[in-house]
């Protein structure tokens, strides 16, 4: 399969990392380890960095043991860090601010932040999971609600129309121009129209390329 990606899950419930192994191993993805804590997950990518056998995606809990509090993102991050390659796709039961800037504010390329319900939607999930392998973003919609409501408080988007930051948030969640132009039945060239006055409105110069898409979401953090 020309989208066939390598695949690491970290998650401590087992019926819920079979469960997401049986998903993509049914639609011809490899997974090659699935753990169940932080600490497993950062050596088990670390053997297979030793043997030239990264993954191109993890799938991780934010919360995992000992303490279920943060341990999921703050492996998440280290791996970012340590192997910029791999794209990160972390789920999360609720949506949790502090956990999702720490994982966005560093690089703006592989990587994603989901709600576990949207694994219930598995064309949905499957697409999130090729597109971060593949340096992409996947923003969960209420995520991205939340995290354009704190910008929108630290006026960091006032500049932007109501239908630029329509435009913005459907670009945040990894849609495609014609994508957004369906879900909003306008053209793709009103689309592209509200695109480019995001990107000015932002700052954003064409010499930050195919980023900007992402950087336009994530410009408040930087603030």
């Amino acid at each position: 399969m020309e989208d066939r990606v390598r695949v690491v899950i970290a998650e401590d419930s087992v019926l819920l990392r079979e469960g997401l192994t049986r998903l993509l191993t049914d639609r011809g993805h490899d997974v090659v380890a699935g753990v169940g804590d932080a600490e497993a997950l950062i050596k088990t990518v670390a053997d297979l960095a030793a043997e030239d056998a990264l993954p191109d995606v993890v799938v991780a809990d934010v919360r995992m043991p000992p303490t279920h509090t943060d341990e999921g993102v703050r492996a998440a991050v280290r791996l970012r860090r340590d192997h910029p390659g791999i794209g990160v796709l972390v789920l999360s039961q609720y949506v949790e601010e502090q956990y999702a800037t720490e994982l966005l504010a560093g690089s703006s390329t592989g990587v994603g932040y989901l709600l576990k319900d949207r694994v219930a939607e598995v064309r949905e999930f499957l697409d999130a999971v090729v597109r971060v392998a593949r340096g992409g973003t996947a923003l969960d919609p209420e995520v991205v609600a939340q995290l354009l409501g704190r910008s929108r408080k630290q006026d960091v988007l006032a500049g932007l129309t109501p239908r630029e930051r329509e435009v913005l948030g459907l670009m945040a969640e990894g849609r495609t121009n014609s994508a957004v132009a369906k879900q909003l039945v306008v053209s793709d060239g009103a689309v592209e129209k509200h695109v480019s006055n995001i990107f000015m409105k932002l700052g954003l110069s064409p010499s930050d390329g195919d980023h900007r898409r992402v950087l336009a979401v994530l410009t408040y953090l930087k603030s």
